[in-house]
């Protein structure tokens, strides 16, 4: 019999894996935010409304959720 190693072989084993959330308005990586009821997303230092890499896209002042749309566009 192989040794486990402590893993579970069952079909939940990365149902709280998370990999990196990105705009999908735009691709750009968000960095989360705790809130008070879930978590949500933002650009990486939104100043004048451009993004950490320059560019000027709509949502970059606007929260996101974990499935990177923006909260003020999908409310709309």
């Amino acid at each position: 019999m192989a040794e486990s190693f402590g893993f579970s072989t069952g079909s939940s084993v990365f149902e709280d894996r998370r990999g990196p959330v990105t705009c999908s308005a735009c691709g750009c990586r968000l960095r989360e935010e705790p809130g008070d009821v879930e978590a949500r997303w933002f650009h990486f230092g939104p100043l004048g409304g451009r993004d950490a890499r320059g560019c000027s896209v709509p949502c970059v002042e606007h929260a996101h959720k974990a499935t990177g749309q923006s909260i003020a566009i999908a409310l709309a």
